[in-house]
């Protein structure tokens, strides 16, 4: 055996040979090909069913009063909708699923460094699910605190938020296993000839993600079992009527939050930039620098958490050098919007369903980027923190961004998985649909919040009325969009025309094998001599 041979561990087979069938042969599986595939599924009915409760809020608050809930039921339904959606989707979104699917096969590896640890940290995210979804039925309810799980409230609250948190807990141990694994497989596992200078700009993406979700998920699971302890034991470390002290909560929550936001948005960065150089024919303009930029913003973004907490009571000096940090940050960011346009400059662009997202993603990503700057300076903070421009903004960033870059993913990805594809017309309607209704919505929620509706708020006054009214029919464009394109990936995957190794003339390794992918992904050992966007001699069939 060769020692490339020797440092790639061999997992079992993607299409079934595991030991077992049906069901088992999947949940047991510890090809890394299967729990990615798991992981999709598991995180498209998460995310079906947040979309469902984000459109009850919205039909909430259509009009003025009660329409549809009780002000109990809807505080229920914002928490609810927001703990399924960060910590059920967006989290383990794409680097769980897309970055098991596609990772190993980028660097020329037969699976992931540790398969069995891959497999065990499928099985705490289930398990972590389970345990938040039980918490919605038992205990005295579902949790009403908002997903961020404030304290005095969520000591004192008489919903069941113990067990959520406990969920919450379990689901950051799949985080950090999921890190520790790529870490180790883009260190270890890479072909011959795979350098750091010829790493796919998607797995750079996922090693930077990686390590925030080493170092940063473990404070996030200390609070939340301090929480526990709050609530249990009295232990008295928040809650300020025992001598506790809430803002230290705040400290130790956006302390991981904040760098959370980047596991959410570095790997849809990744996906965009892996995208935009095969739609446009012409290698990835600035590729040291998008790879470095993804490094600085895993660090820098660990940095300014304060800025969720202007209002707090910090001091004046906190204030300006959390807002600074703020800014500075910006500047990975942008660098990467400048190189995704340079690279479109002059290119021969070709407007396709995973090229459509991607633009979204850049103008979206755009807009949330600079409304976050709005919230970084405190003098315009102040004014709109807790507002709807808040949530306009993050759904933005988060939505605007790794939503669209989850589905650039699917249609880029899934069929060299599935050997299939989907029709390209109902893909771009469907993406229409959802551009139009995204920005009818989040966009006159900004609005909302600039004219000072406040967020989490069951009721509102009636002069707010009408752009409420505004922004639930823009919710309703937009679940039309995904139904249209969930509806036409899952056809095309399951029935679709068939496909060849390289539908799209991607110049990446995964592109370079069979479709779909053998047991082992390569018949023998790659090895690498030049870049990843290097497109001479590749030629779109």
């Amino acid at each position: 055996m060769s020692s490339a041979e020797s440092r790639q561990p061999v997992a079992e087979g993607f299409w079934g040979d595991t030991g077992k069938t049906g069901l088992g042969s999947w949940i047991f599986s510890t090809d890394h090909k299967r729990i990615g595939l798991l992981y999709l599924y598991s995180v498209t009915g998460f995310f079906l069913v947040g979309v469902i409760l984000g459109l009850l809020i919205r039909i909430e608050l259509m009009a003025p009063g009660k329409t549809i809930v009780d002000a109990q039921t809807y505080n229920a339904l914002f928490t609810v909708h927001g703990v399924v959606m960060i910590f059920l989707f967006i989290i383990p979104g794409i680097p769980a699923s897309f970055g098991n699917l596609v990772m190993p096969i980028q660097i020329g590896a037969r699976d992931v460094a540790f398969p069995r640890l891959n497999l065990f940290s499928w099985w705490l995210y289930a398990i972590g699910a389970l345990v938040v979804l039980t918490s919605l039925f038992t205990g005295g309810g579902a949790p009403d605190t908002g997903w961020t799980f404030y304290v005095p409230f969520s000591a004192r609250t008489g919903t069941n938020v113990s067990l959520a948190v406990f969920g919450v807990f379990i689901l950051g141990f799949s985080s950090i296993l999921t890190g520790v694994n790529f870490v180790t497989t883009i260190h270890r596992l890479r072909a011959d000839g795979m350098n750091w200078g010829r790493l796919p700009l998607f797995t750079w993406s996922l090693y930077a993600t990686a390590w925030v979700q080493i170092l940063a998920t473990p404070i996030i699971a200390i609070t939340l079992v301090l929480v526990i302890a709050e609530r249990v034991l009295g232990a008295g470390l928040f809650d300020p009527g025992r001598g506790g002290d809430p803002i230290m909560f705040q400290h130790l929550f956006w302390i991981y939050s904040h760098p959370a936001v980047y596991i959410m948005i570095l790997p849809a960065m990744g996906v965009i930039s892996d995208i935009i150089p095969v739609f446009s024919r012409k290698p990835i303009f600035g590729y040291k620098m998008i790879a470095a930029s993804s490094i600085g913003i895993a660090a820098a973004g660990s940095l300014v958490w304060g800025h969720h907490m202007y209002t707090s009571g910090m001091s004046d000096t906190a204030i300006m050098v959390f807002s600074f940090l703020t800014f500075i940050v910006a500047i990975p960011s942008a660098i990467k919007v400048f190189n995704w346009v340079s690279t479109l400059y002059k290119g021969s662009i070709s407007l396709e369903a995973p090229m459509l997202f991607a633009l979204s993603f850049v103008l979206l990503f755009s807009i949330g980027g600079l409304s976050g700057l709005i919230l970084g300076a405190a003098a315009t903070d102040i004014h709109v923190h807790d507002t709807h421009f808040v949530v306009g903004h993050f759904h933005y960033v988060m939505f605007g961004g790794t939503g669209f870059a989850f589905f650039a993913a699917a249609h880029y990805w899934l069929p060299k998985f599935f050997g299939r594809r989907y029709k390209e017309k109902p893909a771009i309607v469907g993406w229409a649909f959802m551009f139009v209704g995204f920005n009818v919505l989040y966009w006159t929620m900004q609005v909302l919040g600039m004219h000072g509706m406040p967020r989490r708020y069951y009721d509102y006054l009636p002069e707010f009325a009408p752009l409420n009214f505004v922004a639930t029919v823009g919710s309703w464009i937009l679940a039309t969009g995904l139904v249209i394109v969930l509806v036409n990936l899952v056809k095309g995957l399951k029935s679709g025309e068939p496909v060849g190794e390289n539908p799209w003339g991607g110049a990446t390794l995964e592109w370079q094998i069979a479709t779909p992918p053998p047991t082992e992904n390569f018949e023998g050992d790659p090895v690498v001599t030049h870049g990843p966007y290097d497109f001479k001699g590749v030629v779109k069939p």
